[in-house]
């Protein structure tokens, strides 16, 4: 859920995710350190108003596992295969 989100922006902060996953703080904290590990995101965290934000987006292997992610749901559903 988290991939796809990110996949149609260019990067998205930690709140805005919250609320597109509907996922708790600590669900949602728990997932993106998994999926900056694999590395399909990056997280960039700064300042805004003296208040920490971290920013989120997708990397190229992060694009990648949508893609495959796809492709594989498209081939369940195809009845010419």
């Amino acid at each position: 859920m988290i991939l796809s989100v990110l996949v149609t922006v260019e990067k998205a902060e930690f709140s805005f995710l919250k609320e597109k996953t509907n996922a708790t703080d600590g669900n949602l904290g728990a997932h993106l350190k998994k999926l900056e590990d694999a590395e399909y995101i990056l997280t960039e965290k700064k300042f805004v108003d003296r208040k920490p934000v971290s920013f989120y987006s997708i990397t190229e292997n992060g694009r990648k596992a949508v893609e495959n992610y796809i492709n594989t749901i498209e081939k369940l559903f195809r009845k010419d295969e």
